[in-house]
């Protein structure tokens, strides 16, 4: 073992053994219930793989309100993606193709596609223009759930799901890779003329489909199959219900958009008032326009910041620990922070980072995720398998000392720890089957 590596165990070990006298994280406004009566730590059911189960359970225990039993004391805050991490699948993806059989996206003004997003290349802007200009007047419904509009129907679906036309041009160009993404933004951005109550019945229209149909199911879209399930993970739901008896205060964090997630976040017990997604500006009636709310430096409009890497942080700094202005972009001292974090993707790497105890990480294969998990250089990152449909051993190492991270202008560089030493590659070690 190298000088280092002993170094960074030790410092894993350290880090293993603060107690909950150290906490210091907290939402400022949510207080813990005043002590009386007898006080029962929750506990968390099986499932999880390996040592998980256990390392939970003392966060609970060492964080939660039993101990130490403080009456004045904020609440610790923990974090969860939502997409593939209290979920199987994609809720937003589970939407796009409700609205697309459904026929809910509307013209956009001058049939012109290009007002949808500032990113959409010009390519893009014509393929959808000659694909479904013809189908309906400018503010009017598409009727792409028909066979006249499955043409439309592909091109969306298409410019949505691969970043590219059925022709395969580039559908998008110009954004920063770590503050949005383009085809997550433009799923709110086509919600434009609705309003958040009119979205939120679209989206449990969606949940009602997915949560009924068989594990496997695909649903035609246009002249396509696509996904057709969403699977809540009972762990996740365990998990989410022990933090909040223990007396955490739960967020969800999502680059789905904002009603689509309150509608699913029901199901594991968080309110409206807890979830961040991705909020579209709102015209006179509440009607979503296709652009959408900024957050620490981006005014509203400008469409360059959603919860999405380094805007997942902006946006949880700025709704959970009330950091105004550009401020809110800056890693807070541990007293304006999350004490768990939890993600599935490297678009999660930001807010994950960021917690102070503990961070779980469900293995998709996710390059610089799965660099940073593993590497585990502070002791306080814990990995677990798919709970449906896990996936096998990548066979290939991670690629981190060379190309795992991706940076602002989609240059791949070298995933590099906090004292910006290179993390070497790592071999996949906690898999399905």
């Amino acid at each position: 073992m190298t000088p280092r590596s002993t170094a960074r165990r030790l410092q894993a070990v350290a880090a293993a053994a603060i107690t909950a006298g150290t906490l210091v994280a907290t939402a400022p406004a949510a207080q813990a219930a005043r002590p009386g009566g007898h006080c029962v730590t929750p506990k968390l059911a099986a499932g999880w793989y390996g040592d998980n189960q256990a390392r939970l359970q003392r966060l609970i225990d060492e964080y939660g309100r039993c101990n130490p039993y403080r009456p004045n004391r904020n609440k610790p805050v923990a974090v969860f993606d939502w997409d593939n991490t209290v979920v199987k699948n994609d809720v937003g993806d589970a939407t796009m193709f409700w609205l697309l059989r459904n026929g809910k996206i509307r013209q956009p003004a001058a049939r012109d596609w290009s007002t949808t997003s500032r990113f959409l290349t010009p390519a893009a802007a014509r393929a959808l223009a000659d694909a479904c200009g013809a189908l309906a007047h400018p503010g009017d419904p598409l009727p792409t759930g028909t066979p006249a509009g499955a043409g439309c129907a592909d091109e969306i679906n298409a410019v949505y799901g691969t970043a590219a036309t059925r022709g395969g041009a580039a559908a998008f160009a110009g954004w920063d890779r770590r503050t949005t993404e383009p085809g997550y933004a433009w799923l709110p951005q086509l919600m434009q003329g609705w309003t958040a109550r009119e979205v939120r019945g679209f989206a449990a229209a969606a949940r009602t489909e997915n949560l009924a149909a068989p594990i496997g199911a695909k649903q035609q879209v246009g002249s396509s199959a696509a996904t057709g399930w969403v699977r809540y993970y009972d762990q996740q739901k365990d998990l989410v219900r022990g933090l909040q008896k223990a007396g955490f205060d739960v967020w969800i964090s999502s680059a789905s958009p904002q009603p689509v997630v309150e509608v699913w976040a029901e199901g594991v017990g968080i309110d409206a008032d807890h979830v961040i997604g991705i909020r579209n500006v709102t015209s006179y009636g509440g009607k979503f326009t296709p652009h959408l709310r900024g957050c620490g430096s981006v005014e509203d409009g400008a469409d360059t910041m959603i919860t999405y890497i380094d805007g997942k942080r902006c946006w949880i700094n700025k709704e959970i620990f009330g950091v105004r202005g550009a401020a809110a972009e800056k890693v807070q001292p541990a007293a304006r922070r999350q004490v768990f974090a939890a993600g599935d993707s490297d678009t999660d790497i930001s807010f994950l980072r960021d917690a102070t105890a503990l961070r779980l990480v469900v293995n998709r294969n996710k390059n610089e995720l799965m660099c940073r998990a593993y590497d585990n250089s502070d002791g306080k990152w814990i990995v677990n398998p798919m709970f449906i449909e896990p996936k096998s051993r990548k066979a290939a190492p991670y690629p981190c000392a060379t190309s795992g991270y991706v940076d602002h202008d989609g240059t791949p560089g070298p995933v590099r720890r906090g004292d910006t030493s290179i993390i070497p590659d790592q071999t996949d070690a906690v898999f399905g089957g």
